[in-house]
């Protein structure tokens, strides 16, 4: 962005007189451009102890599978925003949200938020930003094929913690940092 979104003049980076990090501001209306992190919302969708995944039918990694997940809107909570991804991505109605894992992905801006939910009916389709959407048993994970780490990571722990607790609202929070790994070619 070169241009204040609050007159249009064409602001410049610097760092502010109260602030100790390069800032895009505005020279005419003094307007600061602050760049937060993004938050994602996204849900383990859970049925009959099968997960439903959804291949990736827009970039990034178009093709690989993933938690139906995306960005938060403005006047939604974390978890109204998960169940909206999951009925856009995969028309699944979730219930039961509980929070499972937060991410923080400092390197690309990013912090992603996961429940885990049940799905409604076992009912599911395809969403418009998917190319096929399926419930996996833990076996038939494409683990080769997963879009991001935050997702394997999602996975690994619903299956372990599965094994020690009798209920999702039994299941621990998983909060990490997902730092650059050049063995991970996709976060």
């Amino acid at each position: 962005m070169r241009y204040c979104l609050q007159c249009g003049c064409e602001a410049e980076r610097k760092i502010p007189a109260t602030d100790n990090i390069p800032r895009l501001v505005c020279p005419n209306c003094h307007y600061i451009h602050y760049e937060n992190p993004k938050i994602i919302c996204g849900s383990l969708v859970v049925h009959k102890h099968r997960v439903l995944l959804c291949r990736r039918a827009i970039e990034p990694q178009y093709g690989l599978w993933t938690l139906p997940a995306g960005f938060m809107e403005n006047g939604e909570t974390m978890a109204e925003g998960a169940a909206r991804e999951s009925f856009e991505e995969a028309d699944a109605v979730v219930i039961n949200p509980h929070l499972y894992c937060l991410y923080d992905i400092p390197d690309i801006g990013q912090i992603y938020s996961i429940y885990i939910t049940e799905l409604k009916d076992g009912a599911y389709g395809i969403g418009s930003e998917s190319l096929d959407c399926a419930l996996f048993t833990e076996e038939d994970i494409p683990w080769d094929k997963l879009a991001f780490e935050a997702v394997r990571r999602t996975l690994k722990s619903y299956f372990a913690d599965r094994q020690h607790y009798d209920s999702y609202d039994q299941f621990p929070i998983h909060q990490e940092i997902i730092g650059k790994d050049q063995a991970i070619k996709r976060y």
